[in-house]
């Protein structure tokens, strides 16, 4: 294996090396974004999405649904396109990335309780002030994220691109 991809290897970690390098950052007084996602074909619309969620801090994690907790979500039925692995290692390929983990619970609540981001993002079909639970626009962990001084955000979309879309440009 290449010396490259042996380094964007290294950064897509279990939850436990996930929350070792926090704790480091945090040690450090540095500040941490989380977003999570299927990104199951990587486009325009997510690389302009990422790279303004990792503006919102020094550092950026990312968390993406495994291929079972994808299929759990109900999209269609040839999702994801793209298998877990190759997914974590592309997003690691984004140079303002700094870890990627991989949770297969149906929220990343979890996560979000391991990690206790300084920011939590979503894009903008979300509302960082809808606090109800039930509600299809609600940010899983915002409340957690602002019991404890957190900042919850919403970046808009890149019209146009979007995963859903471009697949049905293709016709899979």
């Amino acid at each position: 294996m290449s010396k490259r991809l042996s380094n964007l290897n290294n950064k897509v970690l279990s939850w436990d090396d996930a929350l070792r390098l926090r704790n480091i950052w945090a040690l450090k007084g540095e500040s941490v974004a989380f977003t999570n996602g299927c990104f199951d074909i990587l486009h325009l619309g997510h690389v302009s999405y990422l790279a303004q969620a990792a503006d919102t801090a020094q550092h950026l994690i990312v968390a993406i649904n495994t291929d079972a907790s994808v299929r759990a979500l109900d999209k269609a039925p040839n999702r994801p396109i793209n298998p877990e692995a190759a997914r974590a290692l592309v997003l690691a390929s984004l140079s303002f990335v700094d870890a990627v983990v991989l949770f297969e619970q149906n929220t990343p609540l979890e996560i979000i309780e391991n990690l206790k981001p300084d920011v939590l993002l979503k894009g903008a079909d979300y509302d960082a002030n809808q606090t109800d639970s039930s509600a299809k626009n609600y940010i899983v962990g915002s409340d957690f994220v602002k019991s404890y001084g957190g900042k919850v955000q919403t970046i808009p979309f890149v019209e146009g691109y979007s995963t859903t879309g471009i697949l049905a440009k293709g016709k899979f």
